[in-house]
């Protein structure tokens, strides 16, 4: 059973992704509802690239760092069967793998901020919210890999993952 907050924050989600003109939608992953929002973005000062921008946001109500590695690697598989021909040269794939609960261990916390996960021509910055608490975790910094990119990354996050309960960014702590 998925806890009404949860809910409302996933289904706020679908909202903030729809507004932002992703292509929207539900799939069934093993039972349970997750939602899937895609976009491409080309700019010519991420040289000359497409980036394809994959959201899967799924509720849980405990979230402890081995269901976030899971599902963040479970993300990285669908992005590549989706988008997998696309990938490389002038095209990357980034991928943000949700859990949405009511409690999220402190390690998974600090795994979903340690660092941007990457693959070839993928990326991932897995993000967890406790609604409970309020927060929200994911990494924000400049990485390496990538790091045309993160600007974007970041602006995407703070538009689709605010934190729960109030306006704003997300909690960089």
């Amino acid at each position: 059973m998925v806890d009404d907050a949860v809910k409302a924050y996933i289904e706020a989600t679908s909202a903030r992704l729809t507004a932002d003109g992703c292509d929207v939608h539900t799939e069934d992953w093993h039972g349970t509802g997750v939602l899937v929002g895609h976009r491409s973005d080309f700019r010519i000062q991420w040289m000359a690239t497409k980036l394809h921008l994959l959201t899967i946001v799924a509720p849980m109500s405990d979230v402890a760092p081995d269901d976030l590695e899971s599902f963040t690697n479970a993300t990285f598989e669908y992005a590549e069967a989706r988008k997998g021909q696309m990938r490389g040269l002038q095209t990357g794939v980034a991928v943000f793998p949700s859990l949405v609960g009511t409690h999220i261990d402190p390690a998974a916390m600090a795994w979903s901020k340690r660092k941007q996960l990457v693959r070839f021509a993928s990326v991932a910055r897995p993000v967890v919210v406790d609604v409970t608490a309020g927060t929200v975790g994911c990494f924000r910094r400049t990485a390496a890999l990538g790091f045309v990119y993160s600007g974007h990354l970041r602006r995407k996050l703070d538009l689709y993952f605010p934190a729960p309960g109030r306006q704003g960014a997300l909690d960089s702590s």
